[in-house]
Parts: C-alpha cells; sequence; structure tokens
C-alpha cells in the first residue's frame, strides 16, 4: 500500500504557523496515523522560511519492534545513502515491526532529493521521539534549528548506528554553534565520528574503487548474537583506516580483509593491509549529557550498493535489535529479503539521480 500526502500551499499561513503545521505532520506520520501497517507514507510540507520538509514513514507491523520508532538520516553526495536507507527503512518495517522515519537532503529550490545539497536534512525532529537513530551523512553544515534536535538526541544517551561516512557526518566551520561536532574538531578531538562512533576521517585503507572488502568475524566475536546468519559479507566498498586500538570500550565485530579485486571471489591481498586487519565494524558506548549510557554499532560499510549483501543487511538488523537491548530476541537467521525493486546506483561523485522526491520512494 502507498499513501502520500501533500500540503503543497500554506502561503496564506504565517511563517511561525508553517513551522507549527510541519511539524504537527511530522508527528502524525511518526505515529503512522491513517496507515496501516507494510504503508510508506511521504510528506511535503513548508514551514518557516518557505522551505520544504520531505520525509518518509514505513509504518511497522507485528514483530519485536512493535511500537519502537527508528529514524535514519541520510545525506552524503557519495555512496547513495538516499537509496540504501529507504530500503533498510523497509526492511525493518516490514519484517520486524518496527516504525521507520527516513530523511533526506532536500534541495530547498524544488523540493527534490539532492544529497550534494549539504545544508538542509528537514524532519530532525522527529529524533525527539526516536528510541535509535541511524545516520549515514557526509560533511553536513546543518543550520542550527535542525542541528539542536540531532544534539539533543545524542545528549540524551539514546542507541545509535552510523554506516560509513557517519565518522565524518559533519564539516561544520569554526565559531558555528555546533562546530565541536565536526569532524575536524580540535576541541572535541575528532568531533561526532571520534567521541561518539569511535572514529573520524582518516583515510581510505584498500584502494578505493579498486580493492573491495570481505567481511571477517573478528576473534571472540564468532558466538554472539550480534553476527548471527552474518557469515557471508562481501562489499564493493574499500577498507576506511581506522586508528588501533578503537577507543573507550569499542569491541571489534567484524574485520576488513582487502581484497585483490572487485568480485567476491577475490583474495585478500598480501602484506601489512591486512596484517592486522581493520575493524569495519565495531561496538561502544557513549555518555549522555546527564551521564545516560547509549549503545553505539558502527560500520564503515554501508553504501547503497554494499546492502546487495545479505550479510551485511543482517548485521545492520541485529545492531538495531542490540542497540535496543533486544538482543535476546535476535533470530538464528533474520529475515532480510529485499523489499520491492532495488537498483542502487554505483558509489561516487555527482552519480545521484536527480528529480527524485520522497513520494518517489515510498511505495513497497
Amino acid at each position: 500500500m502507498h499513501s502520500v500526502i501533500s500540503w503543497s500551499s500554506f502561503s496564506r499561513h504565517s511563517p511561525r504557523q508553517r513551522a507549527l503545521l510541519g511539524r504537527l505532520l511530522l508527528t502524525l506520520l511518526s505515529m503512522g496515523a491513517g496507515a496501516g501497517a507494510g504503508s510508506g507514507l511521504a510528506a511535503d510540507a513548508p514551514v518557516a522560511g518557505g522551505s520544504a520538509v520531505s520525509w518518509v514513514v514505513y509504518q511497522g507491523g507485528d514483530g519485536p519492534g512493535r511500537g519502537k520508532r527508528i529514524v535514519l538520516v541520510s545525506g552524503d553526495e557519495e555512496y547513495r545513502s538516499e537509496q540504501g536507507l529507504p530500503q533498510l527503512g523497509k526492511i525493518l518495517a516490514k519484517y520486524h515491526g518496527f516504525t521507520c522515519t527516513v530523511l533526506f537532503a532536500i534541495n530547498p529550490a524544488d523540493g527534490t532529493i539532492d544529497p550534494v545539497y549539504t545544508r538542509n536534512i528537514p524532519g530532525l525532529e522527529a529524533l525527539d521521539r526516536a528510541d535509535l537513530m541511524i545516520i549515514a551523512t557526509r560533511f553536513r553544515d546543518l543550520p542550527d534549528d535542525q542541528m539542536r534536535h540531532f544534539v539533543r538526541y545524542v545528549e540524551s544517551g539514546r542507541p545509535i548506528i552510523g554506516m560509513r561516512t557517519a565518522t565524518h557526518a559533519f564539516n561544520i566551520p569554526p565559531g558555528k554553534t555546533y562546530s565541536r561536532y565536526s569532524f575536524n574538531s580540535k576541541d572535541w578531538d575528532g568531533g561526532f565520528g571520534r567521541q561518539i562512533l569511535g572514529e573520524t576521517w582518516i583515510n581510505h585503507h584498500g584502494d578505493h574503487g579498486r580493492q573491495s572488502t570481505r567481511g571477517v568475524i573478528a576473534p571472540g566475536m564468532e558466538s554472539k548474537p550480534l553476527v548471527r546468519g552474518c557469515e557471508d559479507i562481501w562489499v564493493p566498498t574499500d577498507v576506511y583506516e581506522v586508528r588501533l586500538p578503537l577507543p573507550g570500550d569499542s569491541q571489534p565485530v567484524v574485520l576488513g580483509a582487502v581484497l585483490a579485486g572487485m568480485q567476491p571471489t577475490d583474495q585478500p591481498i598480501p602484506g601489512p593491509k591486512n596484517d592486522p586487519m581493520m575493524p569495519v565494524a565495531w561496538t561502544k558506548t557513549y555518555r549522555g549529557a546527564q551521564g545516560q549510557t547509549g549503545r553505539v554499532f558502527t560500520t564503515t560499510m554501508g553504501a547503497a550498493v554494499d546492502l546487495r549483501s545479505e550479510g551485511l543487511r543482517r548485521l545492520l538488523v541485529n545492531a538495531t535489535y542490540w542497540c535496543l537491548g533486544l538482543e535476546e530476541r535476535i533470530p538464528d537467521r533474520a529475515r532480510v529479503d529485499l523489499v520491492g525493486d532495488y537498483e542502487p546506483l554505483p558509489f561516487g561523485f555527482g552519480g545521484f539521480k536527480k528529480g527524485v522526491r520522497p513520494a518517489d520512494v515510498a511505495s513497497w
């Protein structure tokens, strides 16, 4: 089922009224108002200043996640999170019961999904009521009225999953209100990436676009619920470099073998690139502003094309359960079948599909 709610014009209302109406619609959609399980809803509502907010809500049905709200925040120029996160949201909603709100980088000039536009991700108000945030942004410089919802979430100590470029989710110039969240922050070493997720941007470890990644379960993790059914992980993106050991109580979950080529049958290359292998997925915790402990799962895999890997999809679903304290309910082999047509574009700059609106990805 596919439902679209569209508010095309609110010019007769004041900016404050438009902002209130936009927040009201977001709240209603996050609750799944007017939709049964298995519905995708898209919203497009003018708010203060005349810019548009656009998001998609996939209403959860029965399952361990029933009643839990997940907000998935996309917005990167390279790895097509605007395609990958809707698919992940559909999987979590359809098979596991979570209600998933997917947010996008929106170009305010025309209301389309535009990951190159780094200064606008409408709908972050949904984080105020979220149980889990999944983030896959890159070098965003968001306005304060959007960032404050993100910061409020982090300071609350609630759980977070970071994917691929989330290690360098923000690039906020010094002197701005939330510049400490920037990937290169000096006063909060490494910003959000290093302090919360466990690492900021360092470098490509594999040869980007020429050497793919084989996921290897980290020693000691083989019997953990987090990796059930994840025996086969291969992704075309390369391994990211991280500093070892990872900070705090970080625990490697999957290591990344750098392969000689871009096929799953390619072999690991000899030499220091694989000795030691870099973690490509790990867990850690962080402290909220009032001392609350939040669970974190970070993976430097996660491009839209990476989600073709059943093993990676299952790892992310398992991580969702773990982050929310539901690890005892992780099945032996969580269902992660792709939902609907899924033809992700290759990673690379300038390669996103133009003219797409949230309503276009709302259907199942």
